[in-house]
């Protein structure tokens, strides 16, 4: 589905947003793109959906050259931005009009998705407030049926409610055809959705790795006190207690916690990559 090979991209000669950046992301799953502010991802987006080139390197989605941006490559791919703009359009024009980009949009499909966010097909774009907007791209970005649909925070601006008929709408939108690629801060909104989990900091990707083998090779606890023990990964205070991370010796399978698994990537990825290759290496 998706290449990248030895990506970077720089803004000026001093600034390199990307640093040899590389993925093969198979279809069939949804991304979870994970990072810090400023650490490159909304850049990394962009370079796959062609909306920014490389400066180094190559990236391909279905074998085509994002850069080349063919319609051929653009009809199977959906970028929705953090900010993004709607014309002065009712929801039906809107659709009437842009849908046409996409061979396989199913405005039936679409339909439903309007019925459940309580919109009417007559509203105009520009009288919705930033979550029903929000609503209306993602539904109509999953109606497209492409074969890449990618979203950058798609879960701001929506209420609680609103959370939980997104969470829904994509799980049940997953095809071994489709993939998604969804970055955000908000990791609890999208903890049951994302897998694998791929953490980006400073231009790179410092971690690549499917839930199951995090819960393989890392189990996480919650203890009363804090622990002084050399084992431990990673510990940070929680309400009643500390949510500890460390390496899994009992094969003993724990729940992950992702915001604690990103926090711990984060503060030691050399060491817990070792950990995963240590026991591939075994196996």
């Amino acid at each position: 589905m998706i290449e990248i090979n030895d990506l970077t991209f720089c803004y000026t000669r001093k600034k390199t947003i990307l640093r040899d950046v590389n993925l093969n992301l198979p279809s069939g799953n949804v991304y979870g793109l994970l990072g810090k502010n400023g650490a490159g991802k909304s850049t990394l987006l962009k370079n796959i959906a062609g909306l920014l080139f490389p400066t180094d390197g190559e990236c391909k989605v279905l074998d085509y050259r994002s850069k080349d941006r063919l319609p051929d490559f653009l009809r199977e791919i959906y970028f929705i931005p953090e900010e993004f703009h709607l014309p002065a359009l009712s929801i039906k024009r809107y659709v009437d009009i842009y849908s046409s980009f996409y061979p396989r949009f199913n405005k039936d499909q679409f339909s439903g998705y309007l019925e459940e966010y309580q919109l009417q097909p007559s509203e105009k774009l520009t009288a919705l407030s930033y979550g029903q907007k929000k609503k209306i791209i993602i539904g109509f970005g999953l109606a497209t049926n492409c074969a890449l649909l990618i979203m950058d925070e798609p879960t701001n601006g929506l209420d609680i409610p609103s959370k939980s008929q997104f969470r829904k709408i994509v799980a049940s939108s997953v095809t071994e055809d489709r993939s998604f690629i969804i970055s955000t801060h908000q990791v609890r909104d999208v903890e049951s959705l994302i897998d694998p989990i791929i953490i980006l900091d400073e231009g790179e990707i410092i971690f690549n790795q499917y839930f199951e083998q995090v819960s393989k090779k890392l189990s996480f606890e919650v203890t009363p006190q804090k622990m002084n023990d050399d084992d431990i990964l990673f510990s940070q205070s929680i309400l009643g207690g500390y949510s500890v991370v460390m390496e899994n010796k009992t094969g003993i399978e724990t729940e992950a916690d992702l915001e604690v698994l990103f926090n711990t990537i984060i503060s030691d990825p050399k060491r817990i990559n070792q950990i995963f290759e240590d026991t591939d290496n075994e196996n």
